[in-house]
C-alpha cells in the first residue's frame, strides 16, 4: 500500500513525529501516511504534512522511494518529499502526539519504522556531502 510523507527541514534538523497509535505507539517518524483512493502522492504528502503537523507546505521535490517491510499492517511503498512550510502552525493532529525538530545526527528513539530509518539515513548522507 502506498504512503506518503515529508521531510522538513530547519537549521540542519529534520521535524518528527511521535506516534500516538498502534502499531509502534509512542515511536518516532517522518510524517507520513496512506493515500487515499484516487489521491495522488503529492497530495497525499501535503494533506498528512497537515493532519499531522498542522503545518501547510509546499514540495520541493521527490526525495525517495523505500520499501516498506515491517509494517504489520501492510507492505507499504513510502514516497517521500522535500517541503518547506508554507503556512500554518505547528501541532500535533491526527496520529502525531507529539512534534519536534532533532538534529540528523541525534535522533529520538525508538524510531517507527526501517523505511524512515533509511531515509534519515539516506538525508544524513546527503546533507554532509552537500556541506563539504
Amino acid at each position: 500500500m502506498p504512503a506518503c510523507g515529508v521531510l522538513i527541514q530547519r537549521k540542519g534538523s529534520i521535524l518528527l513525529a511521535r506516534r500516538g497509535h498502534e502499531p509502534l505507539k509512542n515511536a518516532w517518524g517522518i510524517p507520513a501516511g496512506f493515500m487515499e483512493y484516487g489521491e495522488h502522492p503529492e497530495e497525499t504528502a501535503v494533506r498528512e504534512a497537515l493532519e499531522e503537523t498542522g503545518l501547510k507546505v509546499r514540495l520541493t521535490g521527490l526525495f525517495g522511494v523505500y520499501a516498506g517491510r515491517d509494517d504489520p499492517r501492510t507492505r507499504a511503498v513510502l514516497i517521500l518529499y522535500n517541503a518547506r512550510i508554507a503556512g500554518g502552525k505547528l501541532q500535533p493532529g491526527d496520529d502525531a502526539i507529539e512534534l519536534g525538530y532533532f538534529p540528523l545526527d541525534h535522533l529520538p528513539r525508538p524510531m517507527a519504522f526501517r523505511a524512515h530509518r533509511e531515509a534519515l539515513r539516506d538525508l544524513r548522507r546527503m546533507n554532509r556531502e552537500r556541506n563539504r
